[in-house]
């Protein structure tokens, strides 16, 4: 019987895990500080150089703020932090509110119907066919939630404006999260499913009403989040 390898994390993996586990679980909460480099990099077990990497890295996400001469104090990151500690905080998904995901959804919805009309107009044969799937695809979770993902890019891509992408980029990791738990709802597939039929066929048609169907569209799935939420 074979056994599964299991691959040890690197230290530096380790201690981000350890620290920013302790961020988000209370230990460490915002205002406070943490213990200074000698104590912490004892407590974790690894060497000063790894800890500093680690704490330099968390500092520039806006989780804590490195204090020369004193110990690092830890930020009130959900108002101060920057889009960067996404992918981080996604790696903790247990940590993540509910209404979080909620808002990161509203805010979806300010720039996603924008990129889509763009994207119809600027790469119309690529768009149509990155949504051709979207009628038949196998009705489980991981299925629709990369499929959904997939349309995104491919409509931030296509838009011709450059910051698109680099705002949805800075999103993929919650998102990605967030659609794992989302698609396991009946109904969100479902709605999703008749809305990737329905952009198709406004993109191959030319309808020009694209960026209000995209729009109804996320407003729809925020209301079956909160349903999920509830």
């Amino acid at each position: 019987m074979q056994t599964k390898r299991v691959v040890p994390m690197r230290p530096s993996a380790f201690v981000e895990h350890k620290l920013v586990t302790a961020l988000l679980d209370g230990t460490y909460p915002p205002d406070s500080t943490l213990p200074n480099e000698r104590t912490l990099a004892a407590q974790l077990g690894v060497t000063r150089p790894t800890l500093r990497e680690v704490l330099q890295r968390l500092s520039r996400e806006g989780w804590i703020k490195i204090q020369h001469g004193k110990p690092s104090r830890v930020r009130d990151y959900w108002a101060k932090g920057g889009l960067s500690l996404l992918g981080t905080l996604a790696e903790h998904a247990r940590f993540i509110p509910d209404n979080a995901i909620r808002h990161l959804l509203e805010i979806r919805v300010l720039f996603m119907p924008a990129a889509a009309a763009q994207a119809a107009t600027a790469a119309p044969e690529a768009m149509a066919a990155c949504l051709e799937p979207g009628g038949r695809l196998a009705d489980d979770t991981r299925s629709y939630a990369s499929f959904d993902w997939q349309w995104q890019v491919q409509a931030a891509r296509s838009s011709g404006n450059p910051f698109f992408p680099l705002i949805l980029n800075d999103f993929a990791a919650v998102f990605k999260q967030a659609g794992r738990r989302y698609f396991k709802e009946p109904s969100a597939r479902a709605a999703s499913r008749k809305f990737y039929l329905q952009l198709r066929d406004a993109i191959s048609t030319g309808d020009t009403g694209i960026e209000k169907l995209v729009a109804a569209a996320m407003h729809e799935s925020i209301a079956i989040w909160k349903t999920i939420e509830g």
